[in-house]
């Protein structure tokens, strides 16, 4: 009853029930559809370890992510650190990185995890640990 006041009031009908349902999908210019990908933001920061006061000249990260190339990190002194964001990193997957000072592979403390290397790229800038060889890993969730 009151949807047919509403109605009349709209100009419209009330809505059907179990009529079928039709997923909207996006499309390009071209008219294809074309998947949507969910993609992830993620701030890398380093700092000195304790104890250690010569500062690098560079610190990267390289990662799957990158393509295992190069990614400047930048300085900043009112954090004492180093950083990067990394946009558009391919979400709902885990990912492999390392951070680089001076070219040499660093911890990072605020890693997800490590991986043992499987891949020539991993294998060029692994870091050993007590388990033997390891790469970081980076679980990219994206809402």
């Amino acid at each position: 009853m009151m949807f047919n006041g509403i109605s009349k009031l709209f100009g419209g009908t009330p809505p059907q029930k179990g009529g079928p349902l039709i997923r909207e999908t996006p499309h390009s210019s071209q008219g294809q559809s074309q998947p949507r990908t969910q993609s992830y933001a993620k701030v890398f920061r380093w700092r000195l370890p304790d104890g250690q006061t010569q500062a690098p000249s560079t610190v990267e990260v390289v990662g799957s992510f990158t393509g295992w190339q190069r990614v400047p990190m930048l300085r900043d002194n009112a954090m004492d650190a180093w950083h990067v964001t990394i946009h558009h990193i391919p979400g709902n997957r885990t990912h492999h990185y390392m951070l680089l000072a001076d070219g040499q592979p660093v911890h990072d403390k605020d890693c997800d995890g490590l991986a043992v290397p499987t891949t020539p790229q991993e294998q060029q800038y692994q870091i050993m640990t007590d388990r033997g060889p390891r790469v970081f890993m980076l679980f990219a969730q994206a809402k």
